[in-house]
């Protein structure tokens, strides 16, 4: 009896399976060592680990006995969560429940920058097309810029499930990594002086917003946004219905369940479920380089789109009541990794600098911004393509 019947794994292994087992590896290492994004990136790691092992029951295989397909439990989930798109919608529930819109209100201005910093994610989209990319699977690539992992997944799962993937693994990623990539591009695109500007905050940020403000917005934004965009309600509605639960007050222990318990376990089967995208004949292809290659240009473009608002802002305001155009990077969706990321760099240039409470406005900005970029391509694409 030779090595074939005996390990048929080893036997069958290729180079390809062996560099998918080390990337997870590396997404493993990432998690651990340098809290990357932990929840997400070490069930995708120990996923791409389960599917690139020859023969395994994790994903589905062909009986040799009987020649019939038998499916393995990560199909089975990404059938059921991924496709029918329930785990990322219940993430959206997740992330209404952790998001507090009252710094909004306090400083309404501060969401055009939401609207402003997607602007990487159309110039992506014309750029993948370019390089030969269909046009859904343009706007798939663009929306990693968006810096909003479920919304990737939603448009991904719906327009381009190939390269589900590869989309998933650069939007999660690049949402760990906002510390690194967002630094220099500020830096790249401000003056020290600009760097240096402090904003007026006391005044707005203890101004008291009523109840039923906080408990109208979310019903508000989802009735508009229906009307305006049908196909953005899913995205938009389980956002919307997620901060209602934390804002009505008579549902504390659904909110907490909602911040906690659901938000993890989600999150755990969503990034196991992705990984049975990642075999290695799916991955290990030029375009899967050309992916993240694109996503990284998303994202940088989506911060320079921000920061650049910002400054064409100051153009119309007077001296004392400018606004510093760090905070202009804040309209991604990466919250609040972005926003503590340029109040760090506030307090660097200058110690007594507080532009936290700014940061978070526009960061709340984006979280929106970001949903309704991905309820816009929804809607548009299909007309086009």
């Amino acid at each position: 009896m030779g090595l074939e019947q005996l390990l048929p794994a080893i036997a069958s292994i290729t180079w390809q399976d062996m560099v998918m087992i080390a990337i997870g590896l590396v997404l493993i290492y990432l998690a651990i060592a340098k809290n990357y994004e932990p929840t997400l990136l070490l069930p995708i790691g120990f996923g791409a680990i389960l599917v690139n092992i020859p023969f395994s029951s994790a994903i589905t295989q062909i009986d040799p006995a009987t020649g019939q397909a038998v499916e393995g439990v990560l199909n089975t989930f990404f059938n059921a969560g991924i496709i029918t798109e329930i785990f990322p919608l219940l993430i959206f529930i997740a992330i209404g429940a952790m998001i507090d819109f009252s710094p909004l209100f306090r400083n309404p201005s501060l969401l055009l920058f939401g609207a402003a910093a997607q602007f990487g994610i159309f110039m992506t989209m014309i750029f993948a097309s370019l390089l030969g990319f269909d046009l859904r699977e343009a706007a798939s690539i663009g929306i990693i810029g968006a810096a909003d992992g479920p919304t990737s997944i939603v448009v991904a799962s719906r327009f381009a499930p190939n390269l589900l993937g590869p989309i998933s693994v650069a939007a999660y990623s690049y949402m760990a990594l906002v510390p690194i990539i967002q630094p220099p591009v500020i830096r790249l695109l401000t003056t020290k002086k600009e760097r240096l500007i402090r904003m007026s905050t006391a005044d707005n940020y203890n101004k008291k917003i009523s109840k039923k403000a906080l408990i109208a917005f979310p019903i508000v934004v989802t009735i508009v946004a229906g009307i305006i965009a049908p196909s953005s309600l899913a995205l938009i509605g389980f956002l919307m219905f997620g901060n209602l639960i934390r804002e009505c007050g008579v549902l504390n222990k659904l909110s907490l369940a909602a911040q906690n318990e659901l938000a993890s376990l989600v999150t755990l089967l969503l990034g196991i479920t992705i990984a049975s995208t990642m075999t290695s004949d799916r991955f290990i292809r030029v375009d899967t380089l050309i992916i993240i290659a694109l996503g990284l240009f998303a994202f940088v473009f989506d911060t320079f789109g921000g920061v650049i608002f910002a400054k064409f802002m100051n153009l119309f305001r007077k001296e004392g009541n400018k606004i510093n155009p760090m905070i202009g990077a804040c309209g991604i969706s990466a919250f609040p990794m972005s926003a503590r990321v340029v109040h760090q760099m506030g307090q660097k240039e200058d110690p007594f600098n507080y532009l936290l409470m700014p940061a978070v406005s526009a960061n709340v900005g984006g979280q929106i911004g970001s949903v309704i970029a991905g309820g816009i391509i929804l809607t548009l694409v299909p007309l086009f393509a």
